[in-house]
């Protein structure tokens, strides 16, 4: 609603400018020329209204009225009562305006009336102006309060509250059912598996101590193996029945601009790289069973950087300990293996349904003890160990029915093998040689070794016949070429028929190095008593079919899998390998049965059987079957 004020103000300027604008128009239209200017000079002027009038020209009809005023505007009348002049100028403006007729003598009046208001207003708001500027300054104890008007009081109150309550939106804590904003960018997530697992081994295995357990050697003590007892040995005849846990929980955090980061905790028996099962009730030298309670590892720890993050370009930057970058089987790497180091992966679609990707990374394998050795005031000199790997690939997307994925990879692996020591005698287990930590720190079964330790026969140790305290290395170096591929059939989704293979060879492998020098992986002992040959291989390949849903989503999903794996003594890495498949290792061939079901989004069972012998080396057969019970979060 406008002010009557502003209203009668605007009306008085309106009706002026009118008045002005038709005046002029009048003259603009009028065809007599304008005035000499000595009959400017004498022309009379009406007081009254103050517009100039020409003297009658009695040749020119009506000469006297050419500037009459426009006929809504009534002129003056000679009888209007005269008006008491006022000292003020805009009460003497707004009579004359009466008396022109501009102006009705009610709007004058309120005009008048809201004027006086208005001077006496501003005359009081001076006198307190003045009174204040005058005042006496407050003594010590006085306090001067500024007086702050209702109406500005409210606008800093409003002005405050909406800054309140746009911070709070904007960090997430005042809104219903939100969480601070730091709280928003993490995303927690976890999962418990519950396993019954059987371990049988058929009859006909080789149980007189041809299975040395060498991870057992070589994470303890040195075996003497002049002596009289057998090494550690892995277990060929007795079957067992385990229940087995797993529990993983962790939490991925969005740190802005790309940049992420990642951790996980595990269960876990021991510090196994490729597996977080947790025995029930297990005995051993890390846990004493009886209810004892379990250990928790640090399973992954990474930061992450990625630009694009879709499926037709991405590319990845990680650093710490992450899941497996590369394209690949069970074949090669197990599925719980995680990779220290660094590693880029990178994709870009170059034409509408193909893909090439690449991935590369260096991953510190072993890092020599610090003060190896530690019973000897001069020290040995590093041995440590890396992989650096390169995949390149590309996804093809043929049809709406059919998919291809087709990569090959190099895995080099940089002093994995053993080394044979400088020349010594040790005389207790104590003893380190200067090639010690050539040995691997974790390792399955199936891998070719060889003693590592050249220890010198002299009268300390009986010319060779005491003493012989001895660790166990790689026969060969590790140059892995590997090519994996999958083709997916999608016609009758959500039940996808798939095909996958993979194919690994050892490039360093040497057959007839390692004959030379091997322990174990040989044939029968010849009929003179002397070991037999070298039996080991460096090929690998598995090919498996897969029915039923890629991913169990929802309840009743499920799928169906049957694969055959053939793997050679030394065509990989034994530690890094399935560890379910003949408990673990290499130097195996059999196949494998499995079957999922789901029975919510986020529960399923599944059932295994696997069934291995053994290819070189003595006989070796085991099954195993496993039923799992998942639930995820």
């Amino acid at each position: 609603m406008i002010p009557l004020t502003s209203y009668l103000r605007a009306r008085l300027i309106l009706s002026l400018t009118l008045s002005v604008g038709l005046a002029s128009c009048l003259v603009a239209a009028d065809p007599t020329p304008p005035p000499a200017p000595e009959e400017l000079l004498s022309t009379p002027v009406l007081e009254e209204t103050g517009v100039p009038r020409s003297v009658p020209d009695p040749t020119i009809p009506n000469s006297g009225d050419r500037l009459t005023p426009p006929p809504d505007i009534a002129p003056a009348t000679a009888g209007a009562a005269p008006v008491t002049p006022s000292q003020n100028v805009t009460i003497n403006l707004i009579n004359r305006l009466v008396q022109r007729g501009v102006l009705p003598k009610e709007d004058a009046d309120e005009l008048i009336q809201q004027a006086e208001q208005d001077a006496a207003t501003a005359r009081a708001q001076a006198a307190a102006t003045q009174a204040a500027s005058s005042a006496p300054a407050p003594s010590g104890d006085d306090v001067r309060v500024t007086y702050v008007p209702q109406v500005v009081k409210n606008q800093i109150r409003d002005e405050i509250k909406q800054e309140v309550m746009d911070q709070a939106r904007e960090e997430h804590w005042a809104a219903p059912n939100a969480v601070p904003e730091w709280v928003s960018r993490f995303r927690f997530f976890g999962d418990i598996r519950l396993r019954y697992e059987g371990d049988f081994f058929p009859s006909g295995n080789d149980n007189t101590g041809a299975f040395p357990n060498f991870n057992a050697i070589n994470s303890g003590a040195p075996f003497d193996v002049s002596g009289t007892l057998f090494s550690p040995q892995l277990n060929v005849d007795q079957d067992r029945n385990r229940f087995r846990l797993r529990a993983r929980g962790g939490a991925a955090v969005d740190l802005g601009e790309g940049f992420s980061a990642g951790m996980r905790i595990a269960t876990g028996e021991d510090n196994s790289p490729v597996t977080t099962n947790q025995t029930l009730g297990v005995a051993n030298q890390r846990q004493g069973g009886n209810f004892s309670k379990f250990e928790i590892w640090l399973d992954r720890a990474f930061l992450r950087y990625e630009i694009g993050g879709i499926v037709t370009r991405d590319l990845i930057v990680e650093a710490g300990r992450f899941d497996n970058p590369f394209f690949s089987t069970p074949l090669v790497w197990d599925e719980d293996i995680g990779f220290d180091g660094l590693a880029f992966q990178g994709k870009y679609q170059v034409v509408k349904g193909l893909t090439p990707f690449v991935t590369a990374g260096a991953f510190p394998v072993f890092n020599t003890d610090f003060n190896f050795s530690s019973n000897r005031p001069d020290k040995f000199q590093s041995n440590d160990k890396y992989l650096f790997g390169g995949q390149t690939g590309v996804t093809w997307r043929i049809n709406k029915d059919f998919t291809v994925k087709l990569a090959a990879a190099y895995y080099h692996f940089e002093n994995i093998e053993g080394r044979l020591s400088s020349p010594f005698t040790p005389l207790t287990a104590s003893d380190a040689g200067d090639t010690d930590n050539s040995r691997p720190s974790f390792a399955q079964r199936g891998n070719t070794y060889f003693p590592i330790r050249n220890i010198v026969p002299t009268v300390d140790n009986n010319f060779g016949t005491t003493n012989q305290f001895q660790y166990f290395g790689l026969a060969t170096p590790f140059h892995e070429l590997v090519i994996t591929g999958r083709v997916d059939f999608s016609h009758f989704d959500p039940v996808h028929l798939s095909v996958v293979g993979e194919f690994a060879t050892n490039l360093a492998f040497d057959a007839s190095h390692i004959n030379a020098i091997a322990v174990n992986n040989r044939g029968p002992n010849t009929a003179t008593g002397a070991p037999g040959n070298f039996e080991g291989g460096n090929k690998a390949f598995i090919v498996e079919f897969i029915a039923g849903a890629p991913v169990l989503l929802k309840r009743w999903d499920w799928n169906v899998a049957l694969d055959y794996r053939y793997i050679e003594s030394d065509a990989l890495v034994d530690a890094f390998v399935d560890s379910d498949f003949g408990l673990g290792g290499t130097n195996l061939e059999g196949y494998t049965v499995s079957g999922s079901l789901a029975l919510s989004s986020r529960t399923w069972m599944s059932v295994r059987w696997l069934s291995a012998n053994s290819i070189a080396g003595p006989t070796y057969k085991s099954d195993v079957i496993q039923v799992d019970f998942n639930g995820k979060f």
